[in-house]
Parts: C-alpha cells; sequence; structure tokens
C-alpha cells in the first residue's frame, strides 16, 4: 500500500469545469444479456458484484485503468497490460519487480489516491479498478468515465479483492491457475523452513521505516502478514498490539520491542530521513536477538509492502526462502 495513505486521506477537489468536460461516459457494449442469450449471440456485458453494489463491465474488457498497485498487480498476473494506471507519491515508475516488457507501455495517470481525472478520460478506458479507500469519493465521477469496480480496502484483503479483478476481467479460469501456484509456492517455502513445527517455533517479524512517521512494527492483519501467516511463521507477541492489526508504531528508543528471531526491513523514503541508518546503527538494534545472529534482512519496500498482488507474492516467497535458508 502506499505509505501515509493509511494515516491520511488527501483532499480531492471534484467537479471542476476542466474534468467535467472531459469526462465521456465510455460505451460499454452493453445490452441486455438475457435478449442476448435468446438471439443466440455472445453477452456483451457481465455483473460483477463490488463494494458499490451490482456493476455491469463489458464482456471482454480491452481499454483497461488500474489506479493502486494491487490492481496493476492483479491485472498483470491474469496477463491482461492496463492501458493506465497510477503510481506511488514517491515515484514516478511503475513497480521494479513487475516485468519491464508489461509496464513500459501503460500511460501513468497521476499518483495513487489522486489520480488525474483528464488523463484516465483521455483513455477512453473501458473498465476502471480500484478501491474505495483510495477513491470513493470519486466514484461518481469515475463511473461517468468507465464502468468502475471498487473492493472495499487494499492490504489484508488482497486475496478477495484479486477475485474480483478476475471476475471484472473475465479471467476466473487464469485465477484458478494463479492461485494453485501460490499454494504450490507456500508448501515448498515451510517444506524449505523444516516443516509446519519448526516454521510455527520461528518468530519473524517485519520492521518498516517511514519517512516522516514512527517506526512501523507490522502486525497481521497486512499484506505482508498474510503471506507469513500463510508459511506459517510464528510472530512475535508484540504483534498483538498492532493498531488494528495493521501496526505497532515506537520510536527510535523503543526498537529492542521488534526483537524476534528473524526481522525484516524495508525503508519508504530516504533511510536518513526516515531514521534507517541511525536506528541500525544503534546499541538497541544490534543488541537484538536477530541482529546478534545475522538474521535481519534488507528487503524492497515497493515489492513488500506496496506489491499487494499474487506476482509480487511469488517474488516475496522467493526472496524469503533465499533469506531462511542461507
Amino acid at each position: 500500500m502506499t505509505p501515509l495513505l493509511r494515516d491520511r486521506r488527501r483532499t480531492l477537489v471534484a467537479g471542476s469545469l476542466a474534468v467535467t468536460a472531459a469526462l465521456t461516459l465510455a460505451g460499454c457494449g452493453s445490452s441486455d444479456p438475457a435478449a442476448d442469450s435468446s438471439s443466440g449471440s455472445p453477452a456483451k456485458t457481465r455483473t460483477v458484484s463490488t463494494a458499490n453494489g451490482d456493476v455491469d463491465v463489458p464482456a471482454s474488457p480491452k481499454r483497461v485503468v488500474v489506479l493502486d498497485s494491487g490492481e496493476l498487480d492483479s491485472a498483470i498476473t491474469l496477463g491482461v497490460r492496463p492501458v493506465g494506471a497510477t503510481h506511488s507519491a514517491s515515484e514516478d515508475a511503475f513497480p521494479s519487480y513487475l516485468p519491464a516488457s508489461e509496464t513500459k507501455d501503460i500511460t501513468p495517470v497521476g499518483e495513487i489516491a489522486n489520480a488525474n481525472l483528464e488523463s484516465v478520460a483521455a483513455l477512453e478506458p473501458d473498465l476502471i479498478l480500484t478501491s474505495k479507500v483510495r477513491d470513493g469519493e470519486r466514484y461518481e465521477e469515475l463511473s461517468k468515465i468507465a464502468p468502475t469496480v471498487m473492493t472495499e480496502a487494499t492490504g489484508s484483503a488482497w486475496k478477495e479483492n484479486f477475485q474480483v479483478h478476475a471476475e471484472a476481467l473475465g479471467k476466473q479460469a487464469e485465477a484458478k491457475k494463479v492461485l494453485a501456484t501460490y499454494d504450490t509456492q507456500v508448501a515448498k517455502v515451510t517444506e524449505a523452513l523444516g516443516g509446519k513445527e519448526k516454521a510455527a517455533a520461528t518468530d519473524v517479524n517485519f520492521v518498516r521505516f517511514v519517512e516522516g512517521a514512527e517506526i512501523r512494527i507490522y502486525g497481521k492483519q497486512n499484506y505482508i502478514g498474510s503471506i507469513l501467516a500463510d508459511i506459517g511463521t510464528g510472530r512475535p507477541a508484540i504483534t498483538d498490539k498492532a493498531k488494528d492489526g495493521f501496526s505497532y508504531d515506537v520510536s527510535p528508543e523503543k526498537i529492542d520491542l521488534a526483537d524476534a528471531d528473524v526481522i525484516f526491513t524495508s525503508t519508504y523514503g530516504d533511510p536518513g530521513k526516515a531514521g534507517t541508518t541511525k536506528t541500525m546503527n544503534s546499541g538497541l538494534w544490534k543488541g537484538l536477538k536477530a541482529a546478534k545472529n545475522d538474521k535481519v534482512f534488507k528487503v524492497d519496500d515497493r515489492l513488500w509492502i506496496a506489491g499487494i498482488g499474487y506476482t509480487a507474492a511469488g517474488k516475496i516467497l522467493e526472496e524469503f526462502e533465499t533469506s531462511m535458508t542461507k
């Protein structure tokens, strides 16, 4: 997920004349599915259950715009190259863990949770994928551009969101293969750790340094927490204190609370400004069990935190196994 959006919501300015002029009702080739069935012709639309109720979408969308990293991961995982996508507020490029060949022709349409509606409309999409937590306040405007499928939130609900994305894209068969591949890979990683009992006996923490905020010890109700749960690793008791299950935030002076057998870390922003360098050079950090045993692993923030999809999860599992079996 894009950092800091959890703690704040951008002020969204709706209804400007320029944007209003740009909004065009994209034709979704709609016709009554029942009528199509009776005529023997394929239905031109399908109905998808979303966070905003039922939405009719094209049977085979061709011009898809995605407005968050999870939706981007889902589309590419399912073999769909969006025509437009948003990017992180901290970077102009799309996540590097995704194949460059699949993202090079995607048109940027602004930042996550602050997409440029004129840019979106200019692409003439026939389907938009996003979530209420990112764009709920602009649902009506987005719906005037193209059928808009929103999930409720992001993060820990990534698996359920993926199923909604697959249904909207008409890729349910492909989705089943993706899930089977993931389950097989998870089982392989658990076995590499010595089996379920040994995995459960190893406490793993994830610590994220965030520029402009306190240090986050990630709980269990988030993307990375769900992957660790699938693997079956243990989690330190501190994770149960995480607010809403998401994270327990601490100052550098309390970083000893992050102690665990293994610690994975990432940084959002500049390591100096985020406190990464200073904290990890402190006596408190060096006194952690994981630090003493050389079991601290730095990982890519955009992959482990912001990926929020099955392609990201596959790469995380690979890196996790490599780190844990050194």
